[in-house]
């Protein structure tokens, strides 16, 4: 096994914003493979995604997105479980990308949960979390909140958005 340094331990962390001895951690599992261990810490994390679910989100910001002409804008609410998260640069950034991908591709619905039963609405279309991200359609919007709730350490969760568009009720 190679040795782990304390370069590639904060490389790994610069990264993927991981604890240290996490990093270490993912780093000795994967012999060293950056690549290897940044999987294993997308793992970890999404694993505990899930049990942060059930905590209280009170926190959070609000954010627009006008589209260039200011023709179609966005008004979304991203919660989180404390202040200190909602004033970081990874929430920041991804509650401005919410409100683009809301201006960019309409959805009607936070989550598929609330499609209306029989409704024969396709998810991807009409519900925020299942749609493909527009800056990476590999990527779903639920894969993008659960990965930066791995990364705070927090639940994050979609409160409500609302879309305008010049012309349209």
């Amino acid at each position: 096994m190679p040795e782990i340094t304390a370069e590639a331990v904060k490389s790994l962390r610069d990264l993927t914003g991981g604890g240290v001895m996490d990093c270490k951690r993912a780093l000795e599992e994967s012999d060293g493979d950056q690549e290897k261990a940044q999987e294993l810490l997308r793992d970890k994390g999404i694993a505990s995604a899930g049990k942060r679910a059930g905590k209280t989100t009170h926190e959070g910001v609000v954010d627009a997105y006008i589209h260039s002409g200011g023709r179609i804008g966005a008004l979304i609410e991203l919660n989180c479980e404390t202040d200190f998260v909602a004033r970081t640069e990874e929430f920041r950034s991804l509650v401005h990308d919410l409100a683009l991908q809301v201006a960019a591709m309409s959805p009607v619905y936070v989550s598929q949960e609330e499609l209306p039963v029989g409704s024969g609405l396709n998810p991807e279309e009409v519900c925020l979390l299942q749609q493909p991200f527009i800056k990476d359609p590999a990527v779903t919007i639920q894969d993008l909140v659960s990965g930066v709730m791995a990364k705070t350490g927090e639940n994050i969760r979609v409160g409500r958005f609302t879309r305008f568009a010049l012309g349209q009720e």
